[in-house]
């Protein structure tokens, strides 16, 4: 009531003032109405910069560093009832889970897959599903051997994925690790080291910065520890025909001088992407079908001999900008896919760094490209002979039932 008495006396007097006294007059007025409103609310400018801050802060939370995250493990009710329980939801030194045949007499195949954002999409919550349920019930192990599992995730997907988790594992007769990575915390330490080769192989979509995690394989031998010397990594719209541990078998068919193990791209994706390399250079095998051609890879699985990675001076070097740069304009290269379109690009100039799995290990099942241009040559880059030991149903296609 006052505040209202005190404007009508103020516009009382108006007339009686010079014009300039007026603008004056009329500019301490809107001051004190900000003022009233802002103090009705309880906020200052102050205070809410520091809540901004605060509430930034909390999203970018890492309350442990890498060498300390989360792990669940596990082990049969054989071993179980011999009184070798272990804890669950223990915290622990990452490294001591990555020692391999030292630790608990046995060796450790360690597995990771993105986990982010999976609490806003039912879709990657079905899809997850269907892989895990789908590797456990296929999943044998021999004695003391433990599958370790890596997620990469944001604080409120991993507290859904240790729920869904339990369900999914409850039931296992292998031993198992859960272990979840901080989103963030990766992110922070990639940054530094793929920046130079996100504008060649990101979307461009503005979030310039958390995009480096798509690109975590290209140098997961610089962030992870030493001690971890292999690691599969697994995209979640798979769907598991065979025990995943004969996956890792395929570390030892890595000829001299690979460090990836990785399947051809299923569709004619870089024929596509190198198509001005191609109108140049008529006679290329770049983006051409197999067995003759190179149609690039698909990262839906990798092996990747993180060893390998760390002793090969080859592949370090490509990692520099001056290299990634030099081989994007050689090849014409402007892609979106992230660590994939890296991978194939440098094995059109170096394939002996790659060996390559065959392709029942990463069944694509996505047919975008035959209804987009390319229908008359899809088929050539489609075709998988062999058996089927993974589905991946990328693009959102259905995956066969059993």
């Amino acid at each position: 009531m006052g505040f209202l008495v005190l404007v009508v006396r103020i516009m009382g007097r108006i007339s009686t003032f010079r014009s300039y006294q007026f603008l004056l007059l009329l500019a301490a007025t809107f001051a004190v109405i900000a003022f009233y409103y802002f103090g009705s609310e309880r906020h200052s400018f102050s205070s809410t910069t520091k809540r901004i801050r605060q509430t930034q802060a909390n999203t970018n939370r890492n309350d442990a560093d890498l060498t300390v995250d989360t792990r669940i493990s596990h082990l049969p009710a054989s071993d179980q009832q011999r009184g070798e329980e272990l804890n669950v939801g223990e915290e622990s030194d990452i490294s001591r889970s990555r020692k391999g045949s030292s630790e608990a007499g046995g060796q450790r195949y360690h597995a990771l897959m993105m986990f982010t954002k999976v609490d806003r999409s039912i879709s990657l919550q079905h899809k997850f599903r269907v892989a895990m349920l789908s590797m456990v019930k296929l999943a044998h192990f021999l004695e003391g051997e433990v599958l370790v599992l890596h997620f990469v995730s944001d604080q409120v997907s991993q507290e859904l994925g240790q729920r869904m988790l339990q369900e999914f594992l409850q039931d296992a007769p292998f031993k198992y690790e859960i272990i979840f990575h901080d989103v963030v915390e990766l992110t922070q330490k990639l940054f530094p080291i793929v920046e130079a080769m996100q504008k060649h192989f990101s979307a461009g979509s503005g979030a310039y910065y958390s995009e480096s995690i798509f690109f975590l394989s290209v140098a997961m031998h610089h962030i992870m520890p030493e001690s971890l010397t292999r690691i599969v990594q697994l995209d979640l719209d798979l769907k598991y025909k065979t025990n995943i541990r004969d996956l890792f078998q395929e570390f030892d068919k890595f000829p001299p001088g690979a460090v990836i193990g990785i399947t051809r791209e299923m569709q004619p994706v870089y024929r596509h992407t190198f198509w001005l390399y191609r109108k140049e250079n008529p006679k290329t095998r770049v983006g051409e079908p197999p067995p003759e051609g190179l149609p690039g890879f698909n990262s839906g699985v990798m092996l990747l001999d993180l060893s390998a990675m760390r002793a090969s001076t080859l592949y370090n070097q490509l990692l520099k900008p001056s290299n990634v740069a030099k081989l994007a304009d050689q090849y014409r290269f402007k892609g979106h896919l992230g660590d994939q379109d890296f991978f194939s690009m440098i094995g059109m100039e170096h394939p002996e760094l790659f060996y390559s799995l065959a392709c029942g290990w990463n069944r694509q099942l996505c047919t975008w490209w035959r209804d987009h241009g390319y229908g008359d040559v899809f088929q050539l880059y489609y075709g998988c002979d062999g058996p089927v030991y993974i589905y991946h149903g990328n693009c959102n296609s259905p995956i066969p039932d059993d």
